[in-house]
């Protein structure tokens, strides 16, 4: 696979990864300030919403890849694995934050006496990862969009797949 299409394809599901990251993020101020019956009936409308989680593994996969493509290519390569890293931590909030909540609620299909702080957990935890996957694109486009290193200037070396 060539470099341009790895990172076409890298961005794209990054992007995608922040779609319902992005919502979560722009939900929060309205959803906190809900009761503990409206919060429950909104939470209702993300049955279905883990299937998006192939989208997040997907883009965690194509910039390790791209990092890997990218190996020994300067700042393109640290912009690369910063992406990695970054997309990788947003999965890692979900999982730190979100999904034991989701674990403890069932999905909020049951809300404890503590919602009100597992509520915080939850939508913080989204929010982290939301911020975490625009920085990781940010750092994509931003690698796509540098120029790149010609052979033989300046001791420095074409990056393969150009």
């Amino acid at each position: 696979m060539s470099l341009r299409v790895m990172q076409f394809v890298a961005i794209v599901l990054t992007a995608l990864a922040l779609v319902p990251a992005g919502a979560h993020l722009l939900e929060l101020p309205g959803k906190l300030a809900l009761s503990r019956e409206e919060y429950l009936i909104v939470q209702d409308i993300y049955r279905g919403w883990a299937l998006l989680g192939f989208v997040i593994v997907g883009a965690v996969t194509a910039n390790l890849v791209l990092a890997v493509m990218l190996h020994g290519g300067g700042r393109h390569f640290a912009l690369a694995c910063l992406a990695f890293l970054l997309v990788t931590a947003a999965l890692a909030a979900f999982f730190l934050g979100a999904f034991p909540v989701n674990q403890q609620t069932q999905n909020w299909t049951f809300m404890p006496n503590d919602w009100r702080a597992l509520r915080l957990q939850w939508e913080y935890g989204h929010a982290i990862g939301a911020a975490l996957t625009l920085l990781a694109l940010c750092s994509l486009v931003l690698e796509a969009v540098l120029p790149r290193a010609r052979p033989g200037r300046s001791g420095t070396q074409g990056i393969a797949g150009d």
